[in-house]
């Protein structure tokens, strides 16, 4: 067959034409950064070495604060887990879904499947995306069969690839999953979880004491899981029950061999690690390293991970083409469940770092937490004061990918995060177990609520009182002047800017207290 030379230069044309703009595509695929959170789980502001003044356990943070940008400014939405974590992903404040609170390890999944998700977003502008570690956000929709494709879960809400423990350390199932299925289940062994009654003939903490390795404090007494008593009971899944001592381990190679897979394609890794929470269980590689027993250990054994996690990143020469985002989903908290000598081999080590309260209050210590933007070359070493949220990285990252999906509460900071602007939030609500405050600017606000001043099972002040709070952060960053009587005006504009927010009625009160 003969072709014209006018059809050949047009199937040439055509081609080079196809070939030029398959090649753009592959070059805007290449330019796209990999993005990281490093997620831990109760470490305070004060745990990191450059926010404290005390010994640093955290080489590896630090380095990432020292070579990047360390917020001090920085906040999680809520001072206990799930809703921070939902907030993280959803860029919704948590106190908009009732659901969105400390779950059970039967929860149903608290992220509707329809809903926006950093993961999802990132995913719709060519990145593969991957969980890692602690999910706690739900999973299936109420009567999950941990026999059978756990569904919906991480991969539901936008993740291509999830390696998770379904709650928390401290509770059943102790159990990972990957991609919605138990690994190492046996259809000889299955799994049985329940939170009310036990099954017959399981030894719990409560009646088994002498069964335990680690003693039980305060709520930590239902099924015996290797030695460590839980919340909630299990039968069965004996083989697939991990091993304590080995889940850093296991989620780092998870995290490494996940990385080394993707390195040719975006990715988008959720790193979420179970340090410091309950039960404190470090390998024996660092028993003893901080001197301030298993929490400070474990800290250390967090440190470790992050340089290997970094070691593997140079080694596939990624590091300067990845965005690392290190922060916490709350603040801190010693005894939280089990005897550790948490307190008592603390020493002049402050968690909490100059800041009030701790994990589960509205003082600062709850929600105020180590915020780290880091990115080789790309950000100039800085610290900053800008006021930013966790909230803020849904709409932040979206933009570094050149998408145009936000939320309402969600902010785009990114050149905030990326050292190219001071200025961050205005306003900011924070929540800790179903109560909020209002920072704005040097502020802090908290309404007046009921309850204990001090939580005595874990020591920690709530932020309650029975008056109206008002704080001036920047003059008192221990919170010991509450200026509520002596400012009106200042508590007036607080209130009005809350109520606007967060749609609660507090005029009555606020009469009250202002006569």
């Amino acid at each position: 067959m003969k072709f014209k030379p006018i059809l050949v230069i047009s199937i040439i044309c055509f081609c080079f034409q196809i070939s030029c703009k398959t090649d753009k595509q592959e070059s805007t695929k290449r330019k796209l950064p990999n993005i990281i959170i490093i997620y831990t789980d109760d470490l305070g502001y004060g745990d990191v070495g450059v926010y404290s003044e005390t010994k640093s356990l955290t080489p590896n943070i630090d380095r990432l604060a020292n070579e990047g940008i360390k917020f001090t400014n920085g906040y999680a939405s809520s001072a206990t887990c799930t809703p921070s974590r939902y907030a993280l992903l959803t860029g919704v404040y948590p106190w908009r879904n009732k659901n969105a609170k400390i779950l059970p390890g039967t929860a149903p999944l608290v992220i509707d499947t329809a809903q926006v998700t950093l993961p999802k977003l990132l995913k719709a502008e060519g990145y593969h995306t991957a969980v890692i570690g602690k999910w706690h956000l739900g999973l299936g929709t109420g009567q999950v069969d941990w026999n059978q494709m756990v569904s919906p879960g991480p991969n539901e809400v936008g993740f291509d690839y999830s390696f998770i423990m379904a709650a928390t350390q401290d509770r059943v199932p102790t159990v990972y999953l990957k991609n919605g299925l138990v690994e190492g289940a046996d259809p000889i062994d299955p799994i049985e979880i329940d939170y009310k009654k036990n099954f017959e003939g399981e030894p719990t903490g409560l009646d088994n004491p002498e069964l335990t390795t680690m003693k039980w404090h305060h709520g930590h007494n239902s099924t015996i899981v290797k030695g460590i008593p839980r919340i909630g009971y299990m039968k069965g899944g004996k083989e697939a029950r991990w091993n304590d001592v080995d889940m850093a381990d296991d989620f780092l190679n998870q995290s490494k061999d996940y990385i080394i897979k993707h390195k040719e394609e975006p990715f988008f890794l959720y790193y979420a690690m179970q340090q410091p929470h309950v039960p404190r269980t470090p390998h024996s590689r660092f028993v003893g390293s901080s001197g301030m027993g298993p929490r400070g250990d474990v800290i250390v054994e967090a440190d470790w991970s992050i340089g290997e996690l970094i070691k593997t990143l140079e080694a596939e020469e990624l590091l300067e083409n990845t965005l690392i985002f290190f922060s916490s989903d709350n603040g801190p908290v010693l005894n939280d469940g089990y005897y550790d000598d948490a307190v008592e081999k603390l020493g002049d080590h402050k968690p909490w770092g100059p800041l009030r309260g701790g994990k589960y209050s509205l003082y600062e210590a709850g929600t105020r937490v180590p915020f780290i933007m880091y990115w080789k070359d790309k950000i100039k070493p800085k610290v900053s004061d800008a006021l930013i949220s966790q909230l803020d990285v849904l709409s932040s990252f979206a933009a570094l990918a050149d998408s145009k999906i936000t939320t309402k509460d969600s902010k785009s900071m990114l050149d905030v995060f990326l050292g190219k602007k001071d200025k961050g939030r205005e306003a900011l609500v924070l929540e800790a177990t179903s109560r909020t405050a209002l920072r704005k600017g040097d502020w802090l606000f908290i309404p007046p609520y009921q309850g204990p001043v001090i939580e005595e099972q874990v020591n920690i002040e709530l932020g309650n009182d029975t008056g109206f709070q008002l704080f001036n952060l920047k003059e008192d960053i221990g919170q010991q002047q509450n200026l509520a009587e002596s400012n009106p005006k200042k508590l007036s504009e607080m209130l009005e800017r809350f109520e606007k927010i967060r749609g609660t009625d507090y005029k009555k009160v606020e009469q009250l207290i202002l006569k």
